[in-house]
């Protein structure tokens, strides 16, 4: 058994205490270059360790992407590594956006890096493709489920090539997004306060009220800021699931960088907006 509490319980607790906020963690070379940092290690680390100090001791989730940090090969993961640890330390949950999806013991071994108690990069949850079929994610659900972690898992996603899959009409007339939805109300079904595994459903997207988004987990919603999405916008998107929405947002405050009290001060403009919009759902 897991020594961990359950990630939906340890997410709704810091949404409730923090708010809902996730902050990314996105060193592409674009942000270094406006951070005045070189696009090498070195800036990476220094980029990272900024993010970790301004936000990890008072946003409810970090969201480290993976892909920027590989790029740099073997020193670039061990900086992803020791963000990892010292976000957590500082009390954020971490969810790793590295969006692994395949089959068999490629999948355990991609939920082996990331969900394994004992793993340099263990993190609280892990965003996940499942479309090679929702049943090649098993050996990250129950990875998932010994370790006390959670899955955030690609449903209704705002990149718009997203929806010639996630729009497109199975045999029994829903839709490939309404499918991975239902899947995951299935995973969390009974758990209390909030199931572990998660959709990841664009805030960009508009009226969602033809799919049930009432999975009884949280939904990662990426999009506000940057791509164009506001706080405002979440009842609309989201409906009476507003409340387990944890919007991401991004480069909306790490272009606020370097400077760690302009970091805090744009993520607590947010966090306020945010509250501000979901507070009579």
């Amino acid at each position: 058994m897991s020594s961990l509490e359950p990630f939906g319980a340890r997410l709704r607790r810091a949404m409730d205490e923090r708010g809902p906020l996730c902050v990314g963690i996105d060193p592409h070379a674009s942000l270094l270059s406006e951070w005045g940092l070189g696009d090498d290690v070195a800036g990476l680390e220094r980029f990272s360790r900024t993010v970790v100090e301004a936000m990890a001791d008072r946003v409810a989730v970090l969201k480290p992407q993976s892909a920027f940090f590989e790029r740099f090969g073997s020193r670039g993961i061990a900086v992803l590594e020791k963000s990892v640890e010292e976000a957590r330390a500082a009390g954020a949950l971490v969810v790793m956006d590295a969006k692994r999806g395949d089959i068999g013991s490629t999948m355990a071994a991609y939920a082996e890096t990331f969900l394994r108690k004992d793993s340099p990069l263990f993190s609280d949850a892990l965003t996940v493709s499942p479309y090679l079929g929702y049943g090649s994610l098993s050996p990250a659900i129950a990875l998932a489920r010994e370790s006390g972690a959670g899955l955030f898992v690609l449903a209704l996603t705002s990149n718009p090539e997203g929806g010639e899959v996630q729009h497109a009409i199975r045999a029994d007339g829903r839709t490939v997004g309404a499918t991975m939805l239902a899947h995951l109300a299935a995973e969390n079904e009974g758990e209390q306060p909030m199931g572990s595994f998660g959709a990841v459903v664009g805030a960009t997207l508009g009226d969602l009220s033809s799919y049930d988004l009432s999975i009884n987990g949280p939904i990662l919603a990426p999009g506000i800021g940057a791509q164009g999405a506001t706080a405002a916008d979440l009842p609309h998107v989201f409906g009476a699931a507003a409340r387990n929405v944890v919007p991401n947002v991004s480069r909306g405050v790490l272009r606020q960088g370097p400077d760690v009290v302009a970091l805090r001060e744009s993520a607590s403009r947010f966090a306020d907006e945010i509250a501000h919009a979901v507070s009579g759902v």
